[in-house]
């Protein structure tokens, strides 16, 4: 077993943590998913209310060092599948018919049919109440832990990492009786089309989507969302290996220094870029972005004129943007966007799992694959 390494941190990382607590995110729904000790995160909250800043002190004690690496207990519970098993080979199936039919017939004269003792009967009925208590439980939770995003395919794919083999038919089911409706399930409204530009430049990418290179191809797009009164506009950066979102930014106006501001915001080596497409949109073709390509060695493509399918990826992630973060959501102004776009785009490379990634997140692919 290979030892985790200890993660740091930079200063706007902790200012971003303490503001989503501060906006209202649960305060171990961020330790969850940002993977934070709760002593290091509660730390950070008390070190920004207090003066500010998140500067160790000088008279920081070793226990308190000890403290913050202290190994997480395992909690995992075992299966009883010593009586189970035997249960369900041999009672399994005269168990369910029972149960399915006690409202018509008395359990007493069904198990002198069926040849089972009424105490193995009462017995087995109990433990699967309370296996399907468990169950609906897992899913509600790991629903509400998808932000109300995830449908039975995903669901399923998380219950088999818990031990559960489950059918969707099953999922379904639960989710119905527990009110449960994924984002979407619920059409969706499409804007109209940018104008575009006339550029000579032709489809280089010819919708080659799967890539065996990190980095090599960069695609993006851009999609608004109301701040306020007012129409702002997000703009992202996929990598088209691992579907990674590499680069983010959002800003009232849909122009090149959008566009510029999500190149800033990559946290990798822009000499690693090889190729960036994107539609016609004049907010990608303008001298701005020319000359950063140009000083980086990017090489550029744009999809042909009316076809959005030569930008497919990137039109099905805004699709997925709009469902999972722009729907139902109420910004009251532009820091509150960053803050929460900051956040999803950590849960979506980090934690969401992805159908076309055979259902890993962006991150734990890149991983396995390297």
């Amino acid at each position: 077993m290979t030892k985790r390494s200890r993660r740091t941190f930079s200063s706007e990382f902790k200012k971003q943590m303490v503001q989503l607590y501060a906006s209202g995110k649960p305060r171990a729904e961020i330790i969850r998913e940002y993977e934070l000790t709760p002593s290091s995160f509660d730390k950070w909250v008390r070190q920004y209310h207090d003066n500010g800043s998140f500067k160790e002190k000088d008279n920081r004690t070793p226990e308190q060092e000890e403290l913050m690496q202290l190994r997480k207990e395992n909690k995992k519970l075992t299966m009883e599948n010593d009586i189970f098993k035997a249960s369900r080979a041999d009672h399994g199936t005269k168990v369910d018919v029972i149960r399915n039919n006690r409202h018509k017939y008395s359990v007493s004269a069904m198990c002198g049919v069926l040849q089972i003792a009424r105490s193995t009967y009462y017995y087995e009925a109990k433990v699967r109440d309370e296996q399907e208590e468990e169950l609906k439980d897992l899913i509600v939770d790991i629903f509400k832990k998808s932000r109300q995003n995830y449908g039975g395919r995903k669901i399923k794919v998380e219950l088999k990492k818990l031990g559960w083999t489950v059918s969707r038919r099953r999922i379904g089911r639960i989710m119905k009786e527990q009110g449960l409706v994924s984002k979407y399930t619920v059409a969706q409204f499409k804007p109209s089309l940018s104008p575009c530009n006339e550029s000579m430049i032709g489809n280089t990418l010819n919708r080659k989507f799967d890539q065996d290179q990190a980095l090599k191809v960069i695609v993006s797009d851009l999609t608004y969302v109301k701040v306020g009164q007012r129409w702002h506009y997000i703009c992202i950066l996929i990598d088209l290996y691992n579907r990674e979102i590499i680069g983010h930014s959002a800003g009232p106006h849909k122009d090149a220094a959008l566009v510029q501001r999500a190149f800033a915001s990559v946290p990798y080596n822009l000499h690693d870029l090889e190729m960036f497409h994107t539609d016609r949109g004049s907010e990608f073709k303008n001298q701005l972005i020319d000359q950063a390509l140009e000083t980086f060695g990017i090489e550029r493509s744009l999809s042909k004129k009316g076809t959005p399918y030569d930008n497919a990826v990137a039109e099905a992630t805004f699709k997925t943007i709009k469902t999972e973060f722009v729907k139902g959501a109420y910004f009251t102004n532009q820091q509150e966007l960053d803050l929460a776009l900051f956040d999803y785009v950590h849960w979506f490379n980090r934690i969401r799992i992805h159908g076309s990634l055979h259902y890993l997140t962006p991150n734990e692919y890149k991983l396995m694959n390297l």
